[in-house]
């Protein structure tokens, strides 16, 4: 399959991609920064720049030559408590959340056909909000609620869109934030990695608009 990953240089998408390529799947990566010297590296400033995003998603696709799916990663994340926070932080966390999931999203649809997937992440954090996460929690909440429009707006398409709902992320970064926390409850990029493959997959077509905890948690 050829596929397009967001957040393609963070934890998780190297994650991602490191399985996706480890199965056979042709991956174009779209990564902030200022330049690229793959060919199918595509960088992109602001993926909440519907232009931007389109203009990215394009690259992508003239460098795979088709598409069968995105995965989209890139995102953003700031604790606050509600008295503390201010407009411009809930602005700034539904941009990085929802716009370029909606730009991507929007950028990609022309050139799918049936068959075709669309991951997007959310946060079981959101499901429900807990203190500190309510600007978090209502950006990736807004995710959800795309996946689910949009999945009765595709029906009968044959393309397929799904959300995942990972808990703290086992990442570096994460453990040098909260040296102290409990990991046990964590989710490592490798078993999101895991569903991300089964989503875009043939095996998933029977699954579409779900969201999908995957929160390394033993059910009680």
């Amino acid at each position: 399959m050829k596929l397009v990953v967001t957040g393609a240089n963070g934890s998780l998408g190297l994650a991602v991609i490191a399985l996706l390529e480890r199965q056979g799947h042709e991956i174009a990566r779209i990564v902030r920064g200022t330049s690229a010297d793959e060919p199918l590296t595509i960088v992109c400033e602001d993926l909440a720049d519907a232009t931007a995003a389109e203009r990215s998603i394009g690259k992508a696709v003239e460098a795979l030559g088709s598409l069968d799916g995105v995965v989209h990663l890139a995102g953003a994340f700031e604790w606050q408590p509600v008295v503390a926070s201010d407009a411009a932080l809930w602005r700034k966390l539904y941009r990085a959340n929802l716009e370029t999931t909606l730009n991507v999203v929007n950028a990609t649809l022309p050139h799918l056909k049936a068959g075709g997937a669309m991951v997007t992440l959310g946060a079981a954090a959101a499901e429900p909000s807990g203190a500190g996460m309510a600007p978090y929690a209502a950006s990736k909440s807004a995710v959800a609620r795309l996946t689910q429009s949009l999945s009765a707006e595709l029906a009968g398409s044959g393309i397929r869109i799904n959300t995942l709902l990972p808990s703290i992320i086992d990442t570096p970064a994460n453990r040098a934030a909260m040296p102290e926390a409990d990991r046990s409850s964590w989710t490592h990029p490798d078993a999101i990695a895991e569903v991300v493959s089964f989503l875009v997959s043939p095996a998933a077509r029977a699954i579409h608009g779900a969201l999908i905890p995957v929160t390394n948690r033993v059910a009680h």
